[in-house]
């Protein structure tokens, strides 16, 4: 509906205290993620409220999220600060998790699929190829979220609140998406050794070879859809490892042993 000149002399209503949240959360989230605010570093409220234009109220609760989303630790008698990237093993035993819960959640998705489910996987996996439209920087930005909610998806349709609070918990992917963003702090030198970008990160979320998470997605799917229990377990716990071995690298470089 258009604006009307009774709308234009009435005075400007502010967001409401829970959208300014939410606001704030996400761009302070996106600072962390893009690594404006490097990982173990101080995070000043005060500073980073004036950089948002907001007051510290909005900035504190965003933060108090942040740190249950292990994105940012508070630390007695110093506040705030970034968390570290996860070391390799730390990665490691996050997809050995993953590879427990997420292919029985595949089999349940498929024992139990709705047509509200089915639809809902449909236009997820539209999401995700819509990703391969944009820029590669872009494009894995999009594609980590789709990624994200795939996943997210699956496990909500096992039906096992257990399960989807425990995959949700884990905020995999955003800390895969920290590690993508920390390859910036790699010297040319270093990102060119050995192909390093490209063999890391080119050969999951490249365009070109059609978005090889995209294409396992899209099998899973199929299984879950057709309810293919057995195969839907099969094809989410090869796409869990598959995953593993290909980040492990990346761990090891960028967040260490």
């Amino acid at each position: 509906m258009a604006p009307t000149q009774g709308d234009a002399d009435r005075p400007m209503r502010k967001p409401s205290r829970a959208v300014l949240s939410d606001e704030t959360h996400d761009a302070i989230m996106g600072l962390l993620l893009n690594h404006h605010i490097l990982p173990g570093a101080h995070i000043n409220i005060d500073a980073l409220a004036r950089e948002l234009e907001v007051s510290p109220t909005p900035v504190r609760e965003a933060l108090a999220r942040l740190e249950s989303e292990n994105l940012v630790a508070k630390q007695p008698l110093r506040g705030y600060t970034a968390t570290a990237l996860l070391t390799a093993s730390q990665v490691d035993e996050l997809f050995q998790f993953r590879a427990l819960i997420e292919p029985w959640a595949a089999g349940q998705a498929a024992a139990r699929v709705s047509d509200a489910d089915a639809e809902a996987l449909r236009a997820e996996l539209e999401r995700g190829r819509e990703a391969a439209e944009h820029d590669i920087e872009l494009a894995y930005a999009r594609m980590s979220e789709h990624d994200a909610r795939f996943h997210e998806l699956i496990a909500g349709m096992s039906g096992s609140e257990y399960v989807l609070e425990a995959f949700t918990r884990t905020h995999c992917h955003l800390h895969l998406f920290r590690l993508y963003q920390a390859r910036k702090s790699l010297s040319d030198a270093q990102q060119k050794d050995g192909g390093f970008v490209d063999n890391l990160f080119g050969l999951y979320y490249q365009p070109a070879s059609g978005f090889l998470a995209l294409r396992e997605h899209e099998a899973i799917a199929d299984a879950v859809l057709s309810g293919d229990s057995a195969r839907a377990s099969e094809l989410m716990l090869s796409h869990i490892e598959e995953s593993r071995s290909r980040n492990a690298p990346a761990a090891q470089r960028l967040g260490g042993s």
